[in-house]
């Protein structure tokens, strides 16, 4: 909807600043003018002056008599000397220890009346020298408008860094405002994934379009929406769609943008803020990351910082005060809900709170299909694959496999992207580049190839873990040695007892791989230890999945959208209790681990010693070895041909699943896992982590 006032505002609003701009540069040019003046006033004063030395009255009646001065000024207060040529006098006490070869000295004048007789018997010069009345002026400038001056010039100057705008602007909101005709280039089309936001949005969309279908029946344009989600997941995104597709003026800010160094300044462009976006209505105002000035006032969450309650006060009665039927409409986004004020969230201000959650398999594949319409693709490529490989990930990190993919086709000479490179990119994105110049010993090689063989022979041999599709020993950048990759075969939300059970004794598969061949263990295993810690005490502490706490809550999630860090709802006497259970879960999966490998260990020695050869195998040949060692027959399932060479999938999977029983956060610990792990046994077995999450 076109508004007929939007261009006269935008402007005034583009002129408004001008004047006041050159103004304060006229003002500076002045200061600085002046301020070279003195300085040039001071330097030839004393070059005039020449050096001087101080002698006492004393010693300049004695300089007269021994006919040792050829003249005189006298002044009001002093009296300056000039001795014949070559005259030496010992300096003042003040420093009597060297000499000083000086053409002018000069004393106090002291009322003397013999002092002309004196000077005329020894044939001095006398001389005078009128009063100068501008050295009144002079001091006063030099004592008092000097150091205004110099503070005047320092405050701009740090009001200019600060991003003020000057003196007169630094109240002045710094909000960027998108014209209506250049729109923000980005509309609902360009956003995939997040079908029940974008649902939500429309209607606000339309509202703004169509104010008098909604007015009629009596319905009001809600005040405002906030948008929560974890990073990546596209909120700002969908914001600038928004205005887009509206085509009101749109207003983006940060949080952070209100609160500077100096006090008020945050309320007053708050202030400043709305008044622009009513002069603009119907408009929208963007606030992203509205936590840096929202945050809850309770003491903890981090209350009593003046400044920031005083910006979000003025926040709340502005957001109080104006018309919802003026159309203007305020869209936030954050990542940490459970940090703003209460006031904030209430009815009537953000009236309603959108969740931008990670895209499902779905969502996934649309993304894909946005962030690829303007790359060259191969007929072969099967995005769908992919998207099954990559579970819980985010808008961004597709955006930036499909980025990745792009470059390593260039990179190889090829024309178009391939479902290698995709593949590849995958791979990249989640472990790393393949570190060519790492070169690991012979010892090394076995313990990590029946390190990696572990982990993949426990998933196959147990019916609840998912289908190994990847074993590799080769180090990458993000520091994994090795790693294994298990995709399930469809998109999974829940988890059941069984599967978390299956993937712990997958877990450590690895460790007991290592303690059944080389009878000792490395440090291979730390990550994997990290995660089966991580996932038992999930099961004791959040899913009611054990014996001896039964259906007690003893763990809370904070920071749901973020790290998913868990605090402990309990005494330390039961917190003590519950390391024992978890303690307990994790010997139970070991032993089990180590059982399920000795009896399959030929299956164990062959797979290792075909991967120490090869470096990789494919899901599809390391269950042919396996059904040939069990004299099973040889198939190939359907998740092999499908993602027979994704890289690194199962990790992102996981993160689906484990959000489904409310352990999200462990996800991002399974995808730096390869990192920190790999560096000794290469573990990123994160192909088990799949279940995990």
């Amino acid at each position: 909807m076109d508004n007929p006032n939007q261009n006269r505002n935008q402007k005034g609003n583009g002129n408004g600043n001008k004047p006041g701009r050159n103004n304060q540069m006229i003002l500076l040019l002045v200061v600085a003018a002046v301020v070279t003046l003195l300085c040039v006033s001071m330097m030839s004063s004393f070059l005039s002056d020449g050096t001087r030395t101080e002698v006492t009255y004393s010693d300049f009646i004695q300089m007269v008599k021994d006919g040792k001065v050829k003249s005189v000024v006298i002044k009001d207060d002093e009296i300056l000397i000039t001795p014949v040529s070559d005259y030496t006098v010992q300096s003042t006490e003040d420093s009597p220890f060297y000499y000083l070869q000086t053409e002018t000295y000069y004393t106090v004048r002291i009322e003397d009346p013999d002092l002309t007789s004196t000077l005329l018997s020894s044939n001095v010069e006398i001389k005078g020298k009128k009063p100068n009345t501008n050295s009144t002026l002079l001091d006063i400038l030099l004592v008092y408008i000097l150091p205004v001056a110099l503070v005047w010039i320092f405050l701009m100057f740090i009001m200019r860094r600060s991003g003020g705008g000057g003196v007169m602007g630094v109240g002045k909101s710094n909000a960027k405002m998108y014209d209506v005709q250049k729109e923000t280039g980005v509309s609902f089309k360009d956003v995939a994934g997040e079908d029940e936001a974008k649902e939500s949005l429309q209607e606000i969309v339309d509202f703004l379009h169509n104010p008098g279908r909604y007015s009629t029946i009596g319905a009001k344009l809600p005040k405002g929406a906030l948008l929560v989600g974890p990073p990546g997941t596209g909120k700002t995104l969908l914001a600038k769609a928004v205005a887009g597709e509206a085509k009101v003026p749109f207003f983006s800010l940060s949080g952070s943008d209100f609160v500077e160094m100096f006090v008020g300044v945050g309320a007053s462009r708050v202030r400043d803020l709305f008044k622009k976006a009513q002069e603009n209505a119907p408009c929208i105002v963007f606030i992203d990351e509205i936590d840096a000035i929202g945050k809850s006032r309770d003491s903890r969450y981090g209350g009593g910082n003046d400044e920031r309650e005083q910006t979000l006060n003025q926040l709340l009665s502005e957001m109080d005060g104006f018309d919802s039927n003026k159309g203007v409409f305020i869209l936030a986004a954050t990542n940490r809900p459970e940090i703003l004020d209460k006031a904030l969230l209430r009815p009537g201000r953000l009236d309603r709170r959108i969740i931008v959650d990670k895209p499902d398999l779905k969502g996934r594949i649309n993304i894909l299909k946005v962030h690829s319409k303007d790359v060259l693709m191969d007929d072969s490529v099967d995005l769908e694959a992919i998207a099954l490989a990559t579970s819980g990930a985010v808008g961004s990190d597709l955006a930036n496999m499909i980025n990745e993919a792009a470059i390593n086709a260039v990179k190889h000479g090829r024309h178009v992207v391939s479902q290698a490179d995709l593949f590849e990119a995958v791979e990249v994105v989640l472990v790393g580049k393949e570190k060519k110049d790492r070169i690991m010993s012979e010892k090394e090689r076995r313990i990590v190839s029946y390190h990696e063989v572990g982990h993949a022979l426990v998933s196959a041999l147990q019916k609840d873990s998912e289908p190994v599709q990847k074993i590799t020993i080769v180090p990458r950048t993000m520091g994994a040695l090795g790693y294994v990759m298990n995709v399930p075969e469809e998109e999974k939300y829940l988890n059941s007892e069984a599967e978390l059970k299956a993937m712990l004794v997958q877990f450590l598969g690895g460790r007991a791989a290592e303690e059944l061949v080389f009878d000792t263990v490395t440090t291979g295993a730390a990550n994997d230890i990290e995660r089966a810690t991580a996932v038992a005490r999930a099961m004791v502490t959040q899913y009611g999945m054990s014996r001896k706490f039964g259906l007690m809550g003893l763990e809370s999630v904070e920071s749901k959208y973020l790290d998913g860090r868990a605090v402990l709802n309990c005494a330390d006497v039961t917190a003590a209790e519950i390391d024992s259970e978890v303690k307990l879960m994790l010997e139970e999966a070991h032993e089990e681990a180590k059982r399920l490998l000795s009896q399959n260990r030929e299956a164990l020695d062959k797979i290792a010693a075909f991967l120490i050869e090869r470096e990789t195998i494919t899901g599809k040949e390391f269950m042919r070895i396996f059904r040939e060692i069990k004299g099973e027959p040889v198939e190939e399932t359907a998740p092999e041909k499908k993602t027979a060479e994704i890289a690194g999938g199962q990790k992102p999977e996981q993160e689906d699943e484990v959000r489904s029983v409310g352990a999200a956060d462990l996800n991002a610990a399974n995808l730096d896992s390869d990192k920190e792990d790999g560096a000794e046994a290469g573990e990123p077995e994160s192909g088990d982590d799949g279940k995990e999450e």
